[in-house]
C-alpha cells in the first residue's frame, strides 16, 4: 500500500513539476515574442560615427538583453540591456546561429551553469537580432519546488508507513482474534467459536465458514466418541453375555469329565444347562450376523403382506408364551385421539412377511420383557396418511429413518404398552445399536441391545420407519410405518 501510494504521489509531483516548468517557460517565451527591438536600435548599430565601444541606451525593461549581427553576419559589440550576470553564449557569426527565426530556444550562459531563453529576429538590411531572457528565476523556482516535493514525499511516505501499519493492523485485528481463538480450540476448548461473523465483510464470511466447519468437526468428533463408547459398551455387553453361557458350558463340561459316578438325572440336568447356554450364544451370534447382512446386502422378498393377519399371529404366539402380560388386538386410533370404530380393517403392504413379522414379534417381546408383570400390551393395525397418524413430524416422536413424505398413504402396526415409559435421553437412543436403557447387564432386563436396531433396519429396508412415542409414566408406543399397498 505504501509503495503504491508513494508511486501515486511521485507521479503527481512529476506531472506538477513538468506542467509548472512548461507554464513558466511559456510565459518567458510569450515575453520574448512580445518584445521586438526598435528600428532605431538597428540604425544605431550601423552608425559609423559612434565608437565601437559605445553602447546603446539602456532602455530595456526587466532583464532583457538584445544582441545584434550586422549585415556582414558579424556580432556587433553594441548590445542593449545590462545586468551583473554574464549573457548567453552566442556565436560570433550569424551563420553559426543554430536558431530558427522567432522560435525560442534555450542556450547556456557564457559563464557559469545558468541558462538563457533566446529568440532570433530578422532586422533591416540583412541584420539579425537575438533577444534573451535569463532563466534563473524559472530554474530557481523549479529547484525550490524539487526540494519541496522531496520533503513532502518523505513526509508522505513516513506518514503512509505509520498510518498504513496502524490501519492494516486494525483491519487484521479480526484475524488476530481468530488466531487466539484457534489456539484456544487447539488447546482443547472445542466449544469456542470465532467471534467475527459479519456477513458484510470478507473476514466475517470467512469466520462463518470456519465456524460451520468447526461445528461439523465437533459433531463428527462427538459422533466418533459416541460410536467408540457404544462399541466399548457393546464389547463389554457381548463379553458379559458370552461369559455367562461359556462359564456354564465349561463348568458342566468339567463336571461331566470327573471320574465320580453321577446319576442319570444329574447328567440330564448338566446337558440341559449346556444346551441352554449354547442357545443363548447362538442367538447373540445370529443377531450380529443378521445386522451385518442387512447393512451389507439387504435382500427382502416383495409380495403382498396382510398386516392384520401377521399381527394376529404374533399376538396369538405372544399370548401363549407370556401369560403374565395380557395382549389384545384392535384397530388404529384416529389422529385426534378419539375412540373411533372397533372394526378391524384389511391392511396390506408389500414386503417380506417373515421380516415384518420379526419386527412385530420383537416389539411384543420388548414390551413383555421391559414392563412389570400384569402390564397390558395393545397391538393396533390400520391405515392413515403420513403426517397425521403416520407421524412424519409429530412432537415427542423419535425414529432413526427419514419420515415419509407428508400425505403418503401408509399402513401402520402399533405395539403400545401401559408400562413406566422411557426418559427423554433413553428414547432418543433406544434405536442405537448396542444401546440398552437399563445400565445393568442382567439378562432379566433385556438382551444386548440389538433387537430394536434390527427392527428399525428392516423397516427402513421396506421404505418405512420405526417410531416411538413415550414419556415417563405414560408407557411406550412403537409404531411401524410402511408404504400402503397401491390399489389396482
Amino acid at each position: 500500500m505504501t509503495a503504491l501510494a508513494t508511486a501515486a504521489v511521485l507521479a503527481t509531483q512529476v506531472i506538477g513539476f513538468v506542467v509548472l516548468r512548461s507554464w513558466l517557460l511559456d510565459r518567458v517565451d510569450q515575453q520574448l515574442a512580445d518584445f521586438h527591438p526598435p528600428a532605431r536600435a538597428y540604425a544605431d548599430v550601423l552608425r559609423s560615427d559612434l565608437p565601437d565601444s559605445a553602447r546603446l541606451p539602456n532602455t530595456l525593461p526587466s532583464d532583457f538583453r538584445v544582441y545584434f549581427y550586422d549585415p556582414s553576419g558579424r556580432q556587433s559589440n553594441r548590445s542593449m540591456g545590462t545586468g551583473k550576470d554574464p549573457g548567453p553564449r552566442l556565436p560570433v557569426s550569424a551563420a553559426d546561429l543554430a536558431m530558427d527565426y522567432e522560435r525560442p530556444m534555450t542556450v547556456p550562459a557564457a559563464a557559469g551553469d545558468d541558462n538563457w531563453r533566446v529568440i532570433r529576429y530578422a532586422g533591416p538590411d540583412g541584420m539579425n537580432a537575438v533577444v534573451a531572457l535569463p532563466l534563473d528565476t524559472v530554474e530557481g523556482a523549479m529547484s525550490r519546488l524539487l526540494w519541496l516535493d522531496a520533503v513532502v514525499l518523505a513526509l508522505v511516505v513516513a506518514a503512509l508507513i505509520a498510518v498504513g501499519r496502524w490501519v492494516v493492523r486494525l483491519g487484521l485485528l479480526p484475524f488476530t482474534r481468530m488466531e487466539r481463538t484457534a489456539e484456544d480450540i487447539t488447546a482443547g476448548a472445542l466449544d469456542l467459536r470465532l467471534p467475527d461473523t459479519d456477513a458484510r465483510t470478507e473476514i466475517g464470511r470467512l469466520g462463518r465458514v470456519l465456524n460451520t466447519m468447526l461445528d461439523r468437526l465437533q459433531r463428527a468428533l462427538k459422533e466418533r466418541e459416541a460410536s467408540e463408547a457404544r462399541m466399548r459398551r457393546f464389547v463389554a455387553d457381548a463379553g458379559h453375555e458370552l461369559r455367562t453361557p461359556l462359564t456354564a458350558i465349561q463348568g458342566y463340561a468339567e463336571l461331566a469329565l470327573r471320574p465320580e459316578p453321577r446319576s442319570a438325572g444329574q447328567l440330564q440336568e448338566a446337558n440341559r444347562y449346556i444346551a441352554q447356554s449354547a442357545e443363548r450364544m447362538s442367538l447373540l451370534v445370529n443377531d450380529l450376523q443378521l445386522l451385518a447382512s442387512l447393512d451389507r446386502e439387504p435382500s427382502y422378498r416383495q409380495e403382498p403382506v396382510d398386516l392384520l393377519s401377521l399381527a394376529a399371529d404374533a399376538v396369538s404366539t405372544a399370548a401363549l408364551h407370556a401369560t403374565t402380560h395380557p395382549v389384545d388386538l384392535g384397530p388404529l386410533r384416529p389422529p385426534d385421539g378419539s375412540t373411533g370404530t372397533d372394526e378391524l380393517e384389511l391392511v396390506e403392504t408389500r414386503g417380506d412377511p417373515h421380516r415384518l413379522r420379526q419386527i412385530v414379534e420383537n416389539l411384543l417381546s420388548n414390551a413383555q420383557t421391559h414392563t412389570p408383570p400384569g402390564t397390558a400390551v395393545h397391538v393396533r393395525v390400520g391405515t392413515a396418511r403420513a403426517g397425521a397418524a403416520g407421524g412424519a413430524c409429530q412432537p415427542g416422536r423419535t425414529g432413526v429413518s427419514p419420515p415419509l413424505a407428508e400425505g403418503t398413504a401408509v399402513s401402520i402396526v402399533e405395539v403400545a404398552d401401559e408400562g413406566p415409559g422411557l426418559a427423554e435421553y433413553d428414547a432418543a437412543h433406544v434405536f442405537d445399536r448396542f444401546y440398552r436403557a437399563d445400565v445393568s447387564r442382567s439378562r432379566a432386563h433385556g438382551g444386548s441391545g440389538l433387537g430394536l436396531a434390527i427392527a428399525a433396519t428392516i423397516a427402513e429396508g421396506h421404505g418405512g420407519r420405526l417410531e416411538l412415542d413415550t414419556a415417563p409414566g405414560e408407557g411406550c408406543t412403537f409404531r411401524v410405518v410402511l408404504p400402503g399397498e397401491p390399489q389396482a
